[in-house]
């Protein structure tokens, strides 16, 4: 079995400079230094550890849950979801985080395209499949290229309302996207508002889910190394209390 990494690092190289995001800051503290606390705590010097003068090391994070790959919950788009009050990350249910995984392609979107209900169809046509609840669904953009870039988060194509609806429909309650985030860009969307007076258009696919509950990860990477189908996958958020967001780590399994 093959364990392939769904993630983008969680980095202060990455300048996230969206609404959502701050950029990451990552305090390093080395061995040395680390040597000079221990030696405090032990009373003795810091030549006396197994490697002289080295302690511990660790990092200082300051960050918003949004950075990185991360899963979005409910109470990211609203107070209320479905009727009810929205769920918080942690009261996430772990059943949602694992199962089969399916990867739906639109590399050919362009930036600012939306990826609706017949694309969807379309895809799952293409495949053969057919989705089932509980399955994980990946939109693959291929828009991982451009992590690290200005790029990445201002020009993105991105699942509509009614897609997103649907796809909820379908009994999919965790999704996720290779690019920055589940909207397509946000210029985009302000036009269609301004065009029609439709507010629907207004963060479309985030706000969805007030109407019907639903979870999604953010800033994915390497679908384009899975299958279609096939595969199980993991995505299990850290339990960050009352937070609308969290980061995560997720993984497919792919037997040989």
């Amino acid at each position: 079995m093959r364990i392939i990494d769904l993630s983008v690092p969680l980095s202060a190289r990455c300048q996230e400079r969206g609404k959502d995001s701050t950029i990451p800051q990552i305090e390093y503290v080395d061995h040395k230094f680390g040597g000079k606390q221990m030696a405090e705590i032990f009373d003795c010097s810091p030549d006396d550890f197994p490697i002289p003068g080295c302690g511990w090391a660790f990092e200082i994070l300051t960050c918003g849950t949004h950075n990185g790959t991360h899963v979005d919950a409910p109470w990211h788009y609203g107070p209320v979801s479905g009727g009810q009050p929205s769920t918080t990350i942690d009261q996430m249910p772990l059943e949602y985080c694992y199962g089969d995984g399916v990867v739906l392609r639109f590399t050919h979107k362009k930036a600012g395209e939306k990826i609706d209900v017949d694309d969807i169809k379309g895809e799952l046509d293409r495949m053969g499949y057919t989705l089932k609840p509980l399955d994980i669904v990946y939109i693959n953009t291929g828009w991982d290229r451009y992590w690290g870039t200005p790029d990445y988060f201002y020009d993105k194509p991105g699942v509509t309302r009614d897609g997103t609806l649907w796809l909820i429909d379908q009994g999919i309650k965790l999704m996720g996207t290779d690019s920055s985030g589940w909207d397509r860009t946000f210029k985009e969307q302000a036009k269609d508002f301004h065009r029609t007076g439709d507010k629907h258009f207004l963060w479309e696919g985030h706000f969805a889910g007030i109407e019907k509950p639903y979870y999604q990860i953010e800033k994915l990477a390497n679908l384009d190394k899975l299958p279609d189908f096939g595969f199980k996958t993991c995505c299990f958020p850290i339990k960050v209390e009352k937070a609308g967001a969290a980061w995560a780590r997720p993984v497919a399994f792919l037997e040989d």
